[in-house]
C-alpha cells in the first residue's frame, strides 16, 4: 500500500518545477493554468526568482501547492494512492491529487489562504520556534505555563513534526519565554524559525474566520482514497468532515506525528513525496526506520 505525502511552507526553492515544464506538455498546461487563475506569472517567480522572491507568501503557497500536485499528475495511471496525506499547505495538494477537490478551486483557495495568513500575521505579529529533544507532553507543559503567566501573550505547540521535535507558535514574547524555559527543561535545541508569523496557533483565528466562507462555499467530493488530515492524523472521506478539518487547520496544530504513526499503523508498506523536497521522507524516517521512502 502507497502512501503519497505533500509537503508544507519551506520546501520551496529556486528554479523548483522548471525541469517539470520542460520536460512534459501536460504539465507546462498546468504550470500555465495557475499563472491564469491567480492573474500574476507564478511560473516567472518558480524559475527565475531568488530565495527571497520565493518566500513571499502569496507566492510560497501557490508554489509549493503546484509544484506538488502537477508531479502526480504527469504520473498519470501511475498514480495509485492507497492513502494520501499533506503537511499544513500540503493537505491541500493531497486533496486536490486524491480528486476530492478540484485543481481550479484549490489554488483559488491556497491563494485566499496564503492571501488571509499574511493579514493575520500583520495584525498580530508572531513567530514560531523547533524545540528538539523533549517529549511533547513536557512542551505542552511549559507553553501552557507561560500563557497563563502574565502580559507575555500565548505560545501553543504548532507542529507535531516528529518524536523529539516538535514546533511551538504564537506572540514573539511569549515564544522566546518558552524557548528559555525549555531549555532550562533540558531540551536540545530551541531555536526560532525564520517565518512571518504564528501559524497554526490562536493568532490565525483571523485567517480562519476569512478562509471558512471559502472553504464552506468549494465543492468537495469522496476521495479516491482516505486522506489522512492534520487536525487528528486520522484518515477521512466524508466531504463535510474534511471541509471542517480543513477551516479548523488554520489555528490547530499539525499532528503530523500521529498522521505518519496511523498511516503505517493502517498498512503502508511505502511512502512517496510529492512535490519539492524530502523533508517528509525524513521524518518518516524518524518514525519508522525500515519503511521505504522515494521521491515522484
Amino acid at each position: 500500500m502507497t502512501a503519497y505525502v505533500f509537503p508544507g511552507q519551506g520546501s520551496q526553492f529556486p528554479g523548483m518545477g522548471k525541469d517539470l515544464y520542460d520536460a512534459d506538455s501536460n504539465a507546462r498546461i498546468w504550470f500555465e493554468h495557475a499563472s491564469d487563475l491567480l492573474g500574476f506569472k507564478l511560473t516567472d517567480v518558480m524559475f527565475n526568482g531568488s530565495e527571497a522572491d520565493l518566500k513571499r507568501t502569496n507566492v510560497t503557497q501557490p508554489a509549493i501547492f503546484l509544484h506538488s500536485v502537477v508531479k502526480a499528475k504527469v504520473l498519470g495511471d501511475a498514480f495509485r494512492p492507497a492513502m494520501v496525506a499533506g503537511h499544513s499547505l500540503g493537505e491541500f495538494s493531497a486533496l486536490v491529487a486524491a480528486g476530492a477537490m478540484e485543481f481550479a478551486d484549490g489554488m483559488k483557495l491556497v491563494a485566499a489562504r496564503a492571501n488571509a495568513m499574511q493579514k493575520a500575521c500583520e495584525q498580530q505579529p508572531g513567530t514560531m520556534a523547533a524545540i528538539l529533544g523533549l517529549d511533547d507532553a513536557k512542551v505542552e507543559a511549559v507553553c501552557a505555563e507561560v500563557s497563563a503567566g502574565a502580559g507575555k501573550g500565548v505560545v501553543v505547540a504548532a507542529n507535531y513534526n516528529c518524536p523529539g521535535q516538535l514546533v511551538i507558535s504564537g506572540t514573539v514574547e511569549a515564544v522566546n519565554a518558552a524557548c528559555e524555559a525549555l531549555k532550562a527543561a533540558g531540551a536540545k535545541r530551541a531555536l526560532v524559525l525564520p517565518v512571518g508569523g504564528a501559524f497554526h496557533s490562536p493568532l490565525m483565528e483571523p485567517a480562519r474566520v476569512e478562509l471558512e466562507t471559502a472553504i464552506a462555499y468549494t465543492p468537495i467530493v469522496n476521495p479516491r482514497c482516505p486522506v489522512y488530515q492534520n487536525v487528528d492524523g486520522r484518515p477521512h472521506t466524508d466531504p463535510a468532515r474534511i471541509k471542517a478539518n480543513l477551516i479548523a487547520q488554520l489555528t490547530a496544530p499539525v499532528r503530523w506525528t500521529q498522521t505518519m504513526q496511523h498511516i503505517l499503523a493502517d498498512g503502508c508498506t511505502q511512502v512517496v513525496e510529492t512535490g519539492p523536497g524530502n523533508v517528509l521522507q525524513g521524518l518518516f524516517k524518524k518514525v519508522d526506520r525500515d519503511v521505504p521512502t522515494s521521491a515522484a
